[in-house]
């Protein structure tokens, strides 16, 4: 009886959780791309799909602003926000609508670390569909006013599962 009380809580608490619009689309001040592994200043494909993402969103006018977090693991020589932004740079965006978050290690700090910058802002959070929900959900927390984009791929199941527990523990408050 506990393990079907705990499914059940588990289950609402993922799907009625919210959920990305990247079919009702509005625009917004800021697109923040959350960070994924770079290799010494060469985005992994997931960071580059995010980051694609991002610049398709900022070319279509849905924000003229992007934010592209993260910092580097340990022995990293570039951290996630200095590659995702050259990356940018190199396809048009103009350094002076970027900004570059450096020292983040996890979402909640991706997106605790911009909230002085955005402000009230609206943004648009740019992540892998898995992730997604979970990012809302502390986005909320955090007090951003935020929408996402998900960005489509191939994901292993263990990647979903990881992120609907975890998005059921920060729905709970566990960061």
């Amino acid at each position: 009886m506990r393990w079907w009380t705990l499914g059940m809580l588990f289950l609402g608490l993922v799907f009625f959780s919210p959920k990305a619009a990247s079919g009702s689309l509005q625009k917004a001040d800021w697109i923040v791309v959350l960070g994924a592994a770079q290799y010494n200043g060469v985005p992994s494909v997931i960071f580059r799909n995010r980051l694609e993402a991002a610049l398709h969103l900022y070319r279509q006018g849905y924000a003229p602003r992007i934010a592209v977090t993260g910092g580097r693991r340990p022995g990293d020589r570039y951290s996630e926000g200095e590659v995702g932004c050259r990356y940018l740079q190199a396809r048009g965006v103009p350094r002076s609508v970027l900004y570059c978050e450096k020292e983040s290690r996890r979402t909640w700090e991706n997106l605790s670390n911009i909230a002085p910058i955005i402000g009230k802002a609206q943004v648009i959070i740019v992540t892998d569909e898995p992730h997604l929900p979970r990012a809302l959900i502390l986005a909320e927390q955090i007090g951003l006013r935020a929408t996402g984009f998900a960005v489509w791929g191939q994901f292993k199941e263990a990647y979903w599962q990881r992120e609907s527990w975890l998005a059921a523990l920060a729905r709970l408050g566990v960061r």
